[in-house]
């Protein structure tokens, strides 16, 4: 692993994880509060809606806490930790990954692919509901190209012979 390739890496990994995480707050607002306007007025269209959009805060709040951890940990110790390992980064982002598809999927297929707001009144928060989809897509785009990124970076450190229990950077830096 080159010293160029440590560097778009010390700069890509923050960013990435930022802006994971800040659409995950993005996500987790907007589902708490239609969760919430769900469990005090009761006017979901039908139980399934609600379970789907307690299971994208779930998965929002997931996203939150341990990405932070990482990014955390990346700033501190980038190259010296099990838990900035290759094979960490890769344990959670694939975790991720198959959490945000589920998500993404179980409510695309609830609204059918979204909403047409201006020609429905069936759908209480319309808006909201395809904010919660489209931002649960856009997460999993990020997750995936992040996870493309750690499986690159863990090829490249098992044929330098660091395996996949090294840093996303080497230690001299």
């Amino acid at each position: 692993m080159g010293a160029g390739s440590d560097s778009t890496v010390r700069r890509a990994h923050p960013i990435l994880f930022g802006s994971i995480i800040l659409f995950s707050i993005i996500e987790m607002c907007i589902a708490a509060w239609l969760l919430s306007r769900y469990n005090t007025r009761h006017n979901y269209p039908f139980p399934s809606v609600r379970i789907r959009v307690r299971y994208i805060l779930f998965c929002s709040v997931w996203t939150i806490v341990v990405g932070t951890i990482f990014l955390v940990l990346f700033w501190i110790t980038a190259a010296g930790s099990i838990f900035t390992s290759v094979a960490a980064h890769f344990i959670f982002l694939f975790i991720t990954f198959v959490f945000w598809i589920a998500a993404a999927a179980a409510i695309t297929e609830t609204l059918g692919g979204g909403l047409s707001c201006s020609h429905q009144n069936f759908w209480a928060y319309c808006g909201q509901l395809n904010a919660i989809e489209g931002f649960a897509w856009m997460i999993w785009i990020l997750v995936f190209f992040t996870l493309i990124m750690v499986i690159i970076r863990g090829i490249a450190a098992a044929r330098s012979g660091g395996g996949y229990g090294g840093g996303l950077v080497s230690n001299t830096a």
